[in-house]
């Protein structure tokens, strides 16, 4: 079992407060690779990822979205959208599942990579989709997904489970 991946599981938390420094170009990369090796429906990858350096603009998302202040602090927003005509034929809403595993990767590789990430929703909100497209130049055939506020950690917290053995049914509900 390698223990570190499951210690990446329980210390992933999500991190608000960050320092000014900034995020190592070699380190940006490798959180898109890690999004890109999420799965997705028959493979087919439904994503776009905007990566957001420019202060100001940073500024301008935060101002736009009511749970994002942090992006202000923050030296980089990660910004996973889905194109859901790449998504199955038949199944065209499996984006949003491909893209909520792509974020999640993006998170757990933060945390081992030493950063802190917070993921903020932007789907299915359609005032926070519009702002964030308006914002960034998305266009109509692409949807914003999330907000990632992610930055050398200016706040430790301890690593956790929310383990409750209340929801586990065996075999049947």
């Amino acid at each position: 079992m390698d223990m570190l991946t499951i210690g990446n599981l329980f210390a992933r938390r999500s991190i608000r407060r960050f320092t000014a420094e900034s995020v190592d170009p070699v380190q940006v990369e490798m959180l898109l690779k890690a999004a890109m090796a999420a799965p997705s429906a028959g493979n087919r990858k439904p994503w776009h990822f905007i990566v957001a350096t420019d202060a100001l603009l940073r500024e301008t998302l935060a101002e736009a979205h009511p749970h994002a202040k942090m992006l202000i602090e923050s030296p980089l927003a990660l910004v996973p959208c889905g194109e859901p005509s790449l998504s199955i034929p038949d199944r065209p809403e499996y984006w949003i599942q491909d893209l909520a595993a792509a974020t999640e990767n993006i998170l757990l590789a933060a945390t081992g990579l030493g950063l802190g990430s917070v993921w903020c929703g932007v789907y299915p909100v359609t005032e926070r989709v519009e702002a964030v497209r308006r914002i960034l130049g998305v266009p109509e055939h692409v949807t914003p997904f999330a907000l990632i506020a992610i930055g050398h950690p200016a706040e430790q917290k301890e690593p956790r489970t929310q383990y409750d053995s209340q929801r586990i049914h065996r075999n049947r509900w």
